[in-house]
């Protein structure tokens, strides 16, 4: 069998993976649908594994696939999916391409410390608590590191070639707004971006066999896979070839034995043997030892980790309060709200920090750049998770992108006709800061800005008009805090820890003309 053709097509798959998740998070055109958007992430696991949880529906399993591929063939994923594994690719690449030769040694199993984290995050998921999602899940990394430091290079690159255009009298190009995320989110990616630089450089795919939980996950379903590498002992010469271009570290030429379970299924070593000792094939051809069966004593130390980790099931309360909608938060410019406002979509609060992965995605498509990940919003637990910055700017009332985009089901489809009345928080209106009660000066931009008129205007004193607010009409876009330019804010959203449906505003009919009467002109 032809294997080289075998790491071509692994390559391209991963590449067309990869490509196309890039383009979706720094794309600000458009340009791939809803439905394009969610096949590309179909076979991303934690996104479908949550959005599976969450709708129950087969449309949204691509994590069983996944996992039968892993009992099939082992951890395909990890190298032509996954494009957290392919960004280490591409930086091993870079490093090969540097050097005139490049030889990747035996590593450490680091079973305990693997296995413990995905224990760990078994748990805390169980007990409704994502945080180590948030920090762990190989897409969500990746979004985070797409939006949060090429997105803006992106951005920064399109405006530039813009300008040069324009200077032309050419209009192909036109400028964006980048829309800066936030400084503890940036600062993370930046961290995380280059851990796993030097981490490629130094150990190649060690991150993958040590901290990230979906690859022990696929590790321990590879143990029983039907089809494995191996080394055939009868002709193997323990040259070590194999192993001088394998990724993962897991082939030990001493013993001739492979770690499948380690093994993230580069392909590399199936044509590196001269000797062809390196075979692929079921694993009833293999012989016995082919594999090291699993330590009891790994498996009692994964007991008592779980068991330890039952521990910070409490975490919730001391992280905020999760369950209640994360207690009282304070944003820094003073505005008081008893709960955050969660991007339409989301049904409520609750809901949606126990589905979402903060992988950016809905960040990166807004295209008001309303949506910001939170800091302390939701508390400790829910950190980098999306909400709504009505300082930045102000969600569109004809906008359900967002919604869209989505891979997790964090946030469920919204039409235009039920976002136009989808209340996400009620309007609260505090006349000691307004300034037409403070200075006596005229304003009234909340009102102009209001697309359902749940704040109007009323007679003040003399010529002035004051605020005056209908809460049941009000859909919480956050137009009227956007525009409002007092500082601390005189008007602003309280977020609904479950999202209403807001009561229709109003119908007032216009003056009909006297039709018997000449026009005046």
């Amino acid at each position: 069998m032809n294997f080289r053709v075998l790491k071509i097509a692994r390559v391209a798959i991963s590449l067309i993976f990869f490509l196309l998740i890039t383009f979706i998070f720094i794309d600000f055109t458009s340009a791939l649908s809803a439905g394009i958007i969610h096949a590309v992430f179909y076979l991303q696991f934690v996104p479908s594994l949550l959005d599976f949880l969450h709708l129950a529906g087969l449309g949204a399993a691509g994590f069983i696939l996944v996992s039968l591929s892993a009992l099939v063939f082992g951890r395909l994923y990890c190298s032509g999916i996954c494009p957290l594994g392919t960004l280490q690719d591409i930086v091993i690449w870079l490093k090969k391409r540097s050097r005139k030769r490049m030889i990747f040694r035996r590593q450490r199993s680091f079973n305990i410390l693997r296995y413990s984290i995905l224990g760990g995050t078994v748990v805390l998921l169980a007990a409704g608590l994502i945080t180590p999602v948030l920090f762990l899940d190989p897409y969500s990394n990746f979004g985070r590191i797409i939006a949060n430091i090429f997105r803006p290079i992106y951005l920064l690159a399109n405006n530039l070639g813009a300008y040069i255009l324009e200077s032309m009298e050419v209009y192909t190009l036109y400028r964006v707004e980048p829309g800066v995320t936030h400084w503890f989110s940036i600062g993370f990616s930046i961290i995380l971006f280059f851990f796993l630089v030097w981490m490629s450089v130094k150990h190649s795919r060690l991150f993958c066999n040590t901290l990230c939980p979906v690859g022990a996950f696929l590790g321990l379903l590879s143990r029983f896979s039907w089809f494995r590498i191996s080394l055939d002992k009868s002709v193997c010469t323990s040259c070590g070839k194999c192993s001088a271009v394998c990724k993962a570290g897991c082939i030990d030429v001493r013993s001739r034995e492979v770690d499948f379970s380690r093994c993230v299924g580069c392909l590399n070593c199936l044509d590196s043997c001269p000797d062809n000792g390196v075979v692929f094939r079921h694993k009833k051809g293999l012989e016995a030892n082919s594999v090291k069966p699993w330590d009891p004593t790994r498996r009692t130390f994964l007991a008592g980790s779980v068991l330890t980790t039952l521990s910070l099931v409490s975490w919730p309360v001391l992280a905020g309060g999760r369950k209640d909608g994360g207690g009282q938060c304070k944003s820094p410019q003073a505005v008081n709200r008893n709960y955050p406002v969660t991007p339409p979509g989301s049904a409520s609060l609750e809901r949606f920090i126990n589905a979402c992965t903060a992988c950016h995605l809905c960040v990166s498509a807004c295209p008001t750049h309303v949506i910001k990940p939170a800091f302390m919003e939701y508390g400790l637990a829910g950190i980098m998770q999306p909400r709504m910055d009505y300082y930045a700017n102000f969600c569109n009332f004809d906008c359900v992108v967002c919604s869209e985009v989505c891979p997790t089901g964090a946030l469920l489809p919204v039409s235009l006709e039920e976002k136009h009345l989808l209340q996400l928080g009620k309007v609260t209106f505090v006349k000691q800061n307004c300034i037409v009660y403070t200075k006596g000066t005229d304003c009234g931009a909340c009102s102009e800005h209001c697309p359902t008129k749940a704040v109007k205007m009323r007679p003040y004193k003399g010529k002035l008009f004051l605020p005056i607010v209908e809460p049941d009409i009000c859909v919480g876009c956050g137009a009227c805090e956007y525009a409002c330019p007092t500082e601390p804010k005189s008007i602003y959203v309280e977020g609904n820890p479950v999202h209403l449906v807001a009561d229709k505003p109003p119908v007032q009919e216009l003056e009909q003309p006297d039709t018997t009467e000449d026009f005046p002109f």
